[in-house]
């Protein structure tokens, strides 16, 4: 089968950086579903795996969003049968989904929204369940309009984890959502996501942000830089209250900052359940079989910014050079190979 791997960390100019590459057909067992990969999506995920994991000239295949159909199951399967369409962001510590055909686990599968088209939906997978888990698992934040009034920043909302948590905060709770982007094009990006209000992270966070919410918000999610904002966070939150992370900071950060208010700080992997098998780990495909379910009625749309083309290594390489510039908006997407 066609694939896309790396066989050792270089950079993303250099031509043997990505290769179109040819493996054996994968095998379902177990819990696995065998899918035709009919679109994927990248990730920053791929491009740090890319440049931090030597697989000592091993074929090393990328990619943590899919959508497709299955074409074969496991014994143990369930949940899927041949012939449904699926959409997933899948397990790191099994071969990426940037082949023609790949083999996942059942519980980390959804059903793919039946309004969307297999690139729509590609973009979708990886980002929702960040976005998902962080907003109600990590935050804790409650679902539903009745609670207290509270009110959410979302640090680097133009990206695709951005994008998603701006609608689910939007479209799912009462929270009052501020978005943060620098540039006219990403301004009105998160403004079509839903944010409520947008504040330039290029000024001071803290002045930005209490210009629009005086008494200062309630949860913080740093998507992006955090190194760089950490320090605004205590003066621009409400005692009490709540910080997710899911970027990798470049420099230490001083969490004693955040005592004085009691101020707590939890970090997302969305791969934990998926490393460590957890007994909820089939709670991803249930909340993926949710989200299609809003796409379907129209509460959630697409994050798909740009279609880059087919599944090659030259396009992949392309995806991955837009996101290490830091210019990314939404989501870039590939189809077909």
């Amino acid at each position: 089968m066609k694939a896309v791997a790396y066989r050792k960390p270089l950079p993303i100019d250099d031509v043997h950086s990505l290769l179109d590459v040819d493996l054996p057909r994968p095998e379902a067992v177990g819990r696995d579903l065998l899918v035709k990969v009919a679109a994927i999506s990248v990730n920053p995920v791929d491009t740090k795996v890319r440049q931090r994991v030597d697989p000592q000239g091993a074929d090393h295949v990328l990619g943590w969003d899919a959508t497709g159909t299955v074409v074969a199951v496991g014994p143990e399967v369930r949940r899927f049968k041949v012939g449904d369409a699926v959409w997933y962001a899948g397990d790191r510590n099994r071969p990426g989904a940037n082949s023609e055909y790949h083999v996942v686990d059942e519980r980390l599968v959804g059903r793919k929204p039946s309004t969307l088209g297999m690139a729509e939906a590609a973009a979708m997978p990886l980002t929702t369940i960040t976005a998902w888990e962080l907003l109600f698992d990590r935050l804790d934040i409650p679902r539903g309009t009745s609670g207290r009034p509270a009110t959410l920043l979302v640090v680097g909302a133009a990206g695709g984890v951005g994008s998603m948590a701006v609608q689910l905060a939007r479209r799912l709770t009462g929270l009052t959502v501020i978005a943060t982007a620098s540039r006219p094009e990403t301004r009105e990006w998160v403004q079509a996501m839903g944010a409520h209000h947008v504040v330039d992270h290029a000024r001071p966070l803290d002045g930005e942000v209490l210009a629009v919410a005086p008494e200062g918000v309630d949860y913080v999610l740093s998507l992006t830089k955090t190194e760089q904002h950490f320090a605004a966070f205590p003066k621009l939150m409400k005692p009490q209250g709540k910080i997710g992370l899911i970027d990798d900071p470049a420099e230490p950060i001083d969490v004693r900052l955040l005592k004085v208010k009691s101020i707590s700080l939890h970090w997302e992997s969305m791969f934990t359940r998926s490393a460590f098998h957890t007994d909820d780990m089939g709670e991803q495909g249930h909340l993926l079989d949710e989200v299609a379910n809003l796409v379907d009625a129209g509460v959630i749309r697409t994050t798909l910014r740009e279609n880059l083309g087919a599944i090659h290594a030259a396009n992949v390489r392309r995806a991955h050079e837009i996101l290490e510039s830091g210019t990314a908006i939404g989501k870039l997407v590939l189809e077909g190979f």
